[in-house]
């Protein structure tokens, strides 16, 4: 069998067998497949798609392209829960399920990743934290798994390496909207991270302007993901949420992640950010009877953040992997800062009606808080704090974000985007709401 010969076969339609994928993804993780072929096996994929079966024996055979993640033999005594997130801008979810879900007695082997063109992903945020280990060994790994409750850490070499090398491919050769390859890729790193239950936060966006999901797209999606983890004995729950503005108040790595230590704290909470953290950590707590009911799960998801047990576990976690021990306590001593933090004010007053994302991405990229390469560093300390929200209203005592700036040049390149691409109105519009559907394997 040839590689050559997988890819035909997928690019004429054909449906390809498990020994046909099996060879493929061994090939990948050995190396024996080139990047060449890679882009095109995932480009022919994304032409002529796959069946949920075989999406299921892809998404099975990267998750054994390493090691797979086994807890029996530690006697956890909770469920092993997961969560992934499609992105987006402002989107530091991960940073607060992971130890609210521990503190309710969950435990989470949270294995996220880096983004290209857009803000940082969870890992780039967590490397914001100095002496963050973002890739500890299996060992490590485990033991804080044991003894914290969650960790949250990069794609290994040991876990699911095949499908880490097809989707740093994927995302160079424009291939990442395929859904089947987007699918395989979730279930491949959660199988890898040995999930019991799996709740999957699908962004979409309503303005047909946006290059964010449309809700449409985001059903067909979450169709897929329910029906192929279903095959693969993984509950799962999928929740399309609304991407339509800014999650929370702040964009850039260190940003975010100081505000998710303010969540934890109790010191602020953004209303939005705040309810669909309660929405998703709900729905992980009643997948696999951590809580009876909702209503169980909410009161326990505010015991956890009311008596400090979520903050505690997540300053445990950072120490636990090199981090330092009182990053909760004093945030501001760790974090990088930016030498410029100004605020930028529209150009005209009223109730701001929408906002562009990809702009406001492109003004991250401005300030150099975003990577177009994997090999590209990125600044931790910029970004955008303050950030207005949709329905609010800015004027000269209310600016439309706080720049972090490294130099005055990315100032004003970044503050001239803002400007440009959050519209404002005289009138006050509706919001969207947070939450559009949920859609349930069980």
């Amino acid at each position: 069998m040839l590689a050559q010969e997988v890819i035909r076969h997928k690019r004429d339609g054909q449906p390809l067998t498990k020994e046909e994928i099996d060879f493929f993804v061994k090939g990948v993780g050995d190396w024996s497949v080139t990047e060449c072929q890679i882009a095109s096996f995932a480009m022919a994929v994304c032409l002529r798609g796959m069946s949920d079966g075989e999406t299921v024996e892809l998404a099975r055979a990267m998750a054994s392209s390493g090691e797979v993640m086994d807890w029996s033999s530690l006697d956890l005594g909770g469920p092993v829960l997961n969560k992934h997130s499609t992105g987006g801008i402002g989107d530091k979810l991960n940073l607060l399920f992971a130890p609210l879900i521990a503190a309710c007695g969950g435990f989470v082997p949270l294995v996220a990743g880096r983004r290209l063109g857009a803000t940082g992903g969870t890992l780039d945020k967590l490397e914001s934290i100095p002496g963050y280990t973002a890739m500890p060994s299996t060992d490590t790994f485990c033991r804080v798994i044991r003894e914290v409750g969650c960790a949250v850490i990069g794609q290994t070499i040991d876990l699911a390496p095949a499908d880490k090398r097809i989707f740093e491919v994927r995302l160079l050769c424009g291939s990442m909207e395929s859904r089947s390859l987007t699918t395989a890729s979730l279930l491949a790193k959660k199988l890898a991270a040995g999930t019991q239950g799996l709740i999957v936060d699908l962004k979409c966006d309503t303005n047909p302007d946006s290059d964010a999901l449309s809700l449409d797209d985001a059903k067909k999606l979450a169709a897929v993901i329910a029906s192929t983890s279903k095959i693969a004995g993984l509950p799962t729950k999928v929740v399309l949420t609304d991407m339509n503005q800014v999650l929370g108040r702040t964009v850039g790595n260190a940003l975010e992640v100081a505000e998710a230590i303010a969540y934890l704290k109790g010191d602020k909470r953004d209303e939005r950010l705040d309810a669909i953290c309660m929405d998703l950590c709900a729905e992980a707590l009643t997948l696999k009877g951590l809580a009876a009911s909702d209503a169980e799960a909410r009161e326990k998801l505010r015991h956890a953040l009311d008596s400090g047990k979520a903050a505690e576990i997540f300053a445990k976690m950072v120490a636990a992997l090199g981090g330092p021990k009182d990053l909760i306590e004093n945030p501001e001593k760790h974090l990088p800062d930016a030498p410029i933090v100004r605020p930028v004010y529209a150009e005209r007053s009223g109730y701001v009606r929408a906002m562009d994302l990809p702009a406001v991405g492109a003004a991250v990229t401005a300030l150099g808080g975003r990577r177009k390469t994997f090999e590209q560093t990125l600044d931790p300390a910029v970004g955008m704090s303050d950030f207005i929200r949709i329905g609010e209203k800015t004027d000269k005592d209310r600016p439309l974000a706080v720049i972090h700036a490294r130099n005055e040049e990315s100032f004003a390149q970044a503050a001239k985007i803002v400007q440009n691409k959050v519209q404002t109105s005289a009138e006050k519009p509706t919001e969207a709401p947070l939450i559009y559907e949920t859609i349930t394997n069980l």
